[in-house]
């Protein structure tokens, strides 16, 4: 067997795994696949006969890849339509269904703060501490030394953490009713919306929400749930984070931020819900990883 079919049967073998590489790294699944097959351009013109871990050299070559489209993103600014927004099939053929069950798997959370890090950051906490390469591999990929590739790796760690905020004493009472409440919109249950809600429940969101000249205030269980159970669509794109310390929901398509709900909890109702979509209060806000 020759170094180009042996080149390909092990790319074939290690697609998945560069596919999930790529999509940590991009945080759109039809990103990784252009990702993953450029890579393939790639190997296969490379000369692998001196390679003798081919996977680990695959992941790298993937690593490269996905660094050069973050970083010309960043040039461009691109902002990808929403996901929640195309049609089915519409986004090269990929099922918004199926890239919020991807974006679960991975942890939307995760993503989010993901998108938030240099390219430089995320190269090394992906690689690293998600596919255990070597920084002694991980340095070459940025033109950096292994010690100032762990330096970045460090401190992606610390930003996933989320650790700029002191905690919420009763985090994981908020939790559970943030859980419960993405749960039930996912699934547009009315009345376990209701149970959830105070029933002089206030909900306000800024300007850049729908978006109007002011500020929303929606008052009452039963709009506010209606409401919810109108943006099904979008809690299929939308998880459960850390925002300055407290739980929280995120709606992040891509894993992009685009919009936060904050809560209010009095006698295990909720009280008050914030929406946040202004991009300068987005960046302001400290996102991080709740732990399992």
């Amino acid at each position: 067997m020759d170094d180009r079919t042996a080149l390909a049967e092990r790319f074939e073998e290690d697609r998945s795994h560069l596919k999930a590489v790529a999509y940590r790294m991009l945080g759109s699944a039809s990103e990784a696949d252009d990702a993953v097959q450029e890579s393939w351009l790639r190997a296969s013109q490379a000369d692998v006969s001196e390679v003798r871990n081919l996977t680990g050299w695959l992941t790298t070559v993937v690593g490269r890849v996905c660094l050069n489209m973050l970083r010309s993103r960043r040039t461009r600014h691109e902002e990808p339509l929403d996901t929640y927004d195309r049609a089915p099939g519409s986004d090269g053929g990929h099922d918004p269904e199926q890239e919020a069950l991807l974006a679960d798997s991975v942890g939307l959370a995760l993503l989010v703060v993901l998108d938030r890090l240099a390219p430089a950051e995320r190269l090394a906490f992906v690689l690293h501490d998600m596919f255990a390469v070597p920084f002694a591999e991980v340095g070459p990929l940025l033109d950096r030394s292994p010690d100032n590739a762990r330096q970045l790796a460090s401190r992606a760690r610390r930003r996933v953490k989320g650790g700029t905020t002191a905690a919420d004493a009763g985090l994981p009472r908020r939790r559970q009713a943030v859980e419960a409440f993405l749960s039930a919109s996912r699934a547009g249950d009315f009345e376990a919306l209701v149970a959830l809600l105070d029933p002089d429940v206030v909900l306000h969101a800024d300007r850049s929400v729908i978006p109007t000249p002011e500020p929303v205030v929606v008052r009452g269980a039963h709009t506010v749930a209606k409401g919810a159970m109108a943006a099904t669509g979008r809690a299929l794109f939308t998880g459960v984070a850390l925002v300055d310390g407290k739980a929280a929901l995120a709606m992040a398509p891509h894993g992009r931020l685009r919009l936060v709900l904050g809560f209010t909890l009095m006698d295990g109702l909720i009280t008050v819900i914030d929406v946040v979509a202004d991009p300068d209060r987005i960046a302001a806000l400290d996102i991080g990883v709740l732990d399992d």
